[in-house]
């Protein structure tokens, strides 16, 4: 690692993938009369081919309607997290919640995550990283990723043992959208299929898988509302006479808050 290359946020980008010689031993070629070859060494991909206008392309392209379903193949130049961003903004979606599983992200993704919720197009984001990205990038990206997104109480991070990619989001319009397939949020350099679907029953679905992994790998602590917090104390007392619906306390604002810490670090995973 050439530390010339790390930047403000301490993140190097010069990186290079080596993966050593790929070609089989002579003598394995020569015992099987060369029915075998070796591997097309692999091509890297340059920054210029990795650009936001291909993912506006797409989502300019595909259908998207009361139970539509369509099928992508991209290239390894292709990165699905700018198509998240394009699809909202081309097709001026606005969403209520959006709720996101991946194995690896990028800046670039954080970045994007930022701009949908800052600019209005996001009210709530929440997102599932793998236990596997978080060891690599706990003093980098996922710092860098607090401090970008991490504002108003809109956004949740869980680190789990999770390789899923999943994307799903409702929109202010009723649709219940949802993406899914072998594709990372960052340009992987290989082929990648995802599947776009407006389908409430698959949507529902995944977001209880979501919610389930979030209830118990979250790491930001979020205060607990008034009411939510009464039916909390409420369901730990033993009750020795009937609750008068008019002694409840109402949530009349939404914001009355309890205090809490900010963050937690994410629960450890028991070895397989």
């Amino acid at each position: 690692m050439n530390d010339d290359n790390v930047n403000d946020n301490g993140l190097n980008w010069d990186v290079e993938l080596d993966f050593g010689n790929l070609e089989f031993e002579e003598e394995f070629l020569s015992d099987n009369k060369d029915r075998y070859h070796n591997p097309k060494p692999y091509k890297g991909i340059k920054d210029k081919f990795v650009k936001y206008s291909h993912a506006t392309r797409a989502a300019n392209y595909i259908e998207i309607g009361d139970g539509s379903r369509s099928h992508m193949v991209t290239a390894g130049s292709f990165e699905f997290g700018d198509f998240i961003e394009a699809l909202l903004k081309e097709r001026n979606a606005q969403v209520k919640h959006m709720s996101v599983s991946t194995l690896s992200m990028s800046q670039n993704n954080i970045d994007s995550f930022a701009n949908l919720l800052h600019d209005g197009w996001v009210d709530k984001l929440d997102l599932i990283v793998s236990d596997y990205f978080y060891a690599h990038e706990r003093k980098a990206l996922v710092p860098y990723m607090m401090h970008e997104l991490d504002h108003e109480n809109r956004f949740q991070l869980a680190v789990a043992g999770s390789h899923t990619k999943i994307a799903i989001f409702e929109t202010y319009g009723g649709k219940k959208i949802v993406m899914h397939g072998s594709a990372n949020l960052r340009s992987s350099g290989c082929l990648e299929q995802t599947c776009i679907e407006e389908n409430a029953e698959l949507f529902d679905f995944y977001m209880d898988f979501h919610n389930a992994i979030l209830e118990e790998y979250s790491v930001i602590n979020k205060p607990i509302r008034h009411k939510k917090l009464w039916q909390a104390v409420q369901n730990n007392m033993q009750a020795t006479t009937p609750t008068d619906p008019k002694d409840v306390p109402q949530d009349l604002d939404g914001e009355e808050q309890s205090p809490s810490p900010p963050a937690v670090n994410p629960k450890p995973h028991s070895k397989r």
